[in-house]
């Protein structure tokens, strides 16, 4: 099965050991996970993996320069992921330059390419969700990391020299396990599983538009566990060479079916057996004007592109993340 090696930064954070995982149980141990390792909290993410090499991030592209090895694919997960970091400076050197040197080190040795985009490139959602490419420039993300990935899908898209197959995925409103380093950037899921452990209550934000009532808010929640098997059929195309080259681009990557907040809470209660208990506060005033009431992905790009697998909806997914991890005191 195993040829090269499988590239995964990102590898000791949420989405990225999510990924590791799931390509152990297809049977991948021949991975090379790239991140910055000197976070102790997030050392049980990774360390039980099965994988070839540990590479530190900011000394990738040394590595692959000293050691050459052969790589089938990378999958570009590692990103500066807080949308209440303000600092641009930052989301450029990690989210946009970084990731230009993955774009580079693929061209150059003809290795496939599938990274991290976001549907915070979206904004506030003016120009619809479409994963169309015309309108990529018209975009007006609304914080500094919406922005750096937008920027970088702008630059991909206007390279004429690029990987033999790449794809930058739009990730909407993900949530699941190994996400409980991320604190505030954590899924709303995660903080009302504490908040009912705490107080058995969960605090939802106030609606600050008229057009929508409290806990209405609503998000495209996808599971991890749909998230990453996605980029794994993805991979496997590629690899294989079944990708089409019509196919390069960005690609949504949610349920596309929008959820409240309200409903996200209450499939939390269940999952322990209680009653939802649900009180609103005000959101703070450092996102008020940065904040989506809607996001809701097309999801016909990928379909089309052949990818027919059902997803988990909110309910079940939420029940196994509380269940069998959460609960359990689980990472997966």
């Amino acid at each position: 099965m195993e040829k090269g090696y499988i590239v995964v930064t990102g590898a000791a954070g949420f989405i990225g050991s999510c990924m590791v995982q799931y390509l152990n149980e297809q049977g991948y141990t021949n991975l090379v996970i790239v991140d910055d390792f000197g976070v102790e909290e997030k050392r049980k993410n990774w360390e039980k993996k099965n994988y070839a090499h540990v590479v530190e991030r900011y000394n990738l592209f040394d590595w692959l320069e000293l050691h050459q090895p052969t790589v089938d694919i990378v999958i570009h997960l590692g990103a500066r992921t807080d949308t209440t970091e303000f600092d641009y400076a930052i989301h450029q050197e990690l989210n946009v330059e970084y990731s230009q040197n993955v774009w580079n080190y693929c061209t150059k040795h003809n290795v496939p390419l599938i990274y991290a985009s976001s549907a915070a490139t979206y904004g506030a959602g003016e120009l619809g969700y479409n994963d169309d490419h015309d309108v990529v420039e018209k975009l007006k993300p609304l914080n500094p990391y919406g922005v750096s990935k937008n920027e970088f899908d702008k630059w991909a898209l206007q390279q004429t020299v690029t990987p033999p197959s790449w794809t930058g995925l739009k990730f909407f409103n993900v949530y699941g396990p190994n996400e409980y380093h991320k604190a505030r950037m954590a899924s709303v899921i995660f903080h009302s599983f504490n908040q009912i452990n705490k107080d058995g209550v969960v605090k939802l934000f106030k609606s600050h538009r008229s057009d929508f009532k409290d806990g209405e808010q609503l998000r495209d929640f996808v599971y991890v566990k749909d998230v990453v098997k996605v980029i794994c059929w993805m991979m496997q195309s590629m690899v294989n060479g079944q990708w089409s080259i019509k196919l390069n681009g960005l690609f949504n990557l949610g349920t596309g079916t929008a959820r409240s907040f309200y409903d996200l809470a209450s499939s939390t209660f269940r999952g322990v057996d209680k009653e939802p208990n649900i009180v609103f506060v005000d959101m703070p005033l450092d996102i008020r004007d940065k904040y989506q009431y809607f996001t809701e992905a097309n999801m016909n790009k990928l379909h089309n592109a052949g990818y027919t697998e059902p997803f988990y909806s909110l309910e079940a997914g939420v029940d196994d993340y509380v269940r069998n991890y959460l609960s359990a005191g689980k990472i997966w």
